[in-house]
């Protein structure tokens, strides 16, 4: 790709449209300005002249700009990404927001890859080959967000996938990522192939995920139990050194911080899970009090969490004593809500409302240039 480019398209509401990129696209943007373009809040340079012969006019005068400034100049074969992505969330269930995303200078794009969560084709085409820009689509309720961007190497079809659902930090290299799929440029279909394959594979992947993180934060909460009370009973540190009285106050503060830190995983995770399961549905009916308890402890620890993000001043001891025992109830049924988690499955998404079969195209014109 050049040090400098310029690619036009066409939008629908906008007319022309151009996207400055490469590793000098300021040379680019100088072009774009000059030649009469104007930017946008996105970063995208429009044409505001609305007659095509002046608009082909200061399209000429571009490219002869561009020359002097070393930049290239093409055309692109899709229509502007932007009116695919929202026409492809005006037919998605429920609200959707979409975006331009710019990513101008190539360290730009190398910035996504931690926060994509895809082990398909999209995860491997931003890794490896040139994406100038992109769309994101968020969906209002949920805030999760997915990234649209042109297939690589393909005239027509476009990769989606999604970044990395709250309140996980990253998503590369996960090993429960959803695989992005191929969408057709036709909306209706686009749209369909989400609602039908991407979405609900994408919320099983969200599940997975949690369990996963959930199963993990007690599995640490029992291996630091297990330590510090096998210190306790022997009176040493696991090297043999013996423990003294105010050192084995110390531990015990110790171990209940850190038990509590891990804890918050639970607390972010699990009261999505626990609204999933059914215990009845599953061969452990009689699993229904162990979560009634697991959902009152988990109040008690959503309760700590929100008393301390105010402000309520809690002593170690007593955030020990507030804190421990729904962690204790945590970790004394883990082994049924695991088991029912795993039986539970998302709810589904509501279906398309709205069929939207392409439009035949005229045969006695070609087809448009997207």
């Amino acid at each position: 790709m050049a040090d400098a480019q310029i690619t036009l398209a066409y939008s629908r509401n906008a007319g022309i449209v151009a996207i400055a990129s490469g590793t000098k696209y300021q040379a680019a943007q100088g072009a774009l300005q000059e030649s009469g373009f104007q930017r946008d809040e996105a970063g995208v340079y429009r044409l505001q002249a609305e007659d095509p012969d002046a608009s082909r006019t200061t399209v000429a005068g571009l490219v002869r700009l561009a020359e002097t400034h070393g930049v290239t100049v093409t055309t692109s074969t899709r229509r502007f990404i932007g009116d695919a992505a929202r026409d492809i969330a005006r037919l998605l269930p429920g609200q959707w927001d979409t975006q331009v995303e710019l990513y101008s200078h190539p360290v730009w794009q190398e910035d996504l890859v931690p926060w994509l969560w895809d082990s398909g084709e999209l995860g491997r085409a931003i890794q490896t080959d040139r994406i100038p820009y992109a769309a994101t689509l968020t969906e209002s309720a949920s805030g999760n967000t997915l990234l649209l961007i042109e297939h690589p190497d393909h005239q027509l079809d476009y990769l989606i996938g999604a970044f990395v659902t709250e309140p996980f930090d990253e998503g590369y290299g996960d090993p429960h990522a959803p695989r992005g799929i191929v969408l057709p440029p036709f909306p209706g279909r686009a749209a369909k192939a989400i609602t039908d394959r991407y979405l609900p594979a994408y919320d099983r992947a969200v599940h997975s995920r949690q369990i996963a993180a959930v199963a993990d934060a007690l599995d640490r909460i029992h291996t630091e139990h297990d330590t510090w009370t096998a210190m306790v009973a022997s009176n040493r540190y696991s090297d043999a050194t013996p423990l003294g009285i105010d050192a084995l106050g110390a531990t015990t503060t110790q171990f209940l911080d850190s038990a509590w830190r891990t804890f918050l995983t639970v607390v972010d995770h699990a009261p999505s899970l626990l609204d999933r399961c059914r215990p009845t549905a599953t061969p452990w009916p009689e699993d229904t009090d162990a979560l009634a308890q697991l959902a009152d402890a988990l109040g008690e620890g959503e309760a700590v969490r929100e008393e301390l993000a105010c402000g309520t001043p809690f002593s170690r001891p007593e955030l020990g004593a507030r804190t421990w025992p729904a962690i204790a109830t945590w970790l004394t049924h883990s082994e049924p809500f695991l088991r029912q988690a795993r039986a539970a499955t998302p709810r589904p998404r509501s279906p398309l409302t709205v069929a939207a079969p392409p439009r035949a195209l005229p045969t006695s014109r070609p087809a448009p240039r997207r």
